[in-house]
C-alpha cells in the first residue's frame, strides 16, 4: 500500500503543485497546500486506491482547503517575481506567463479558483461546481466575471511600460 501511495505522490505532485501555485500565488503556500492534501489522501488511500479516485480526491481536498483559507481570512496577494524562472509552454514567453499569474492573483479568490479549474485544469462546469461546493449557475457567473476582469487586467499597461514613456 505504501509503495503505491509513494508512486502516486511522485507521479502527481508536479501537476498538483502547478494547480496549487495558481490558486495560492505563492510557492510555499502551494507546497503546504499540496502536502496537506496528500496527507489527507494517505489517510483515505485504501478506499481511494480501489476506486481509482486518488487524483480527484486529492484535488478536491486541495480546493476545499484553499476555499476555507479564503473564507477564514482575507487572502494576502503576493508578487510573482520568483515565477519568472519557470519553464514556459511552447509559444508563451516567460513575461506573458508572469503577467497572467499577476492578473490571476488580482482576481477575487472564488473567480481565481473557477478560472484555474475551468481553463487550466480543463474541468467542466459541473465538475467545478462539485469541487467548490456551489451551483453550476455560480460557476457560469464567476467564469464570465473572472474572464472579463482577467482581460481587463491583462490589457492594463505594466509599470515598466508606463515608466518608459
Amino acid at each position: 500500500m505504501d509503495d503505491e501511495f509513494e508512486e502516486f505522490v511522485r507521479a502527481r505532485t508536479p501537476a498538483l503543485l502547478r494547480s496549487a501555485y495558481l490558486l495560492t500565488g505563492d510557492q510555499h503556500l502551494a507546497e503546504d497546500l499540496v502536502q496537506t492534501a496528500l496527507a489527507r489522501t494517505h489517510g483515505a488511500w485504501r478506499r481511494l486506491e480501489r476506486a481509482g479516485n486518488a487524483d480527484a480526491y486529492t484535488r478536491k481536498v486541495m480546493y476545499h482547503l484553499q476555499v476555507r483559507r479564503w473564507q477564514r481570512r482575507r487572502f494576502t496577494e503576493t508578487t510573482l517575481d520568483r515565477a519568472a524562472g519557470h519553464a514556459s509552454p511552447a509559444g508563451v514567453s516567460p513575461d506573458d506567463r508572469v503577467d497572467l499569474r499577476r492578473a490571476l492573483l488580482r482576481l477575487a479568490p472564488r473567480q481565481r479558483a473557477v478560472i484555474v479549474l475551468r481553463f487550466f485544469e480543463d474541468r467542466s462546469e459541473a465538475e467545478t461546481a462539485a469541487l467548490l461546493g456551489c451551483s453550476v449557475g455560480t460557476i457560469k457567473s464567476q467564469t464570465a466575471r473572472g474572464l472579463v476582469r482577467l482581460r481587463a487586467l491583462l490589457a492594463e499597461p505594466t509599470n515598466q511600460e508606463t515608466s518608459r514613456t
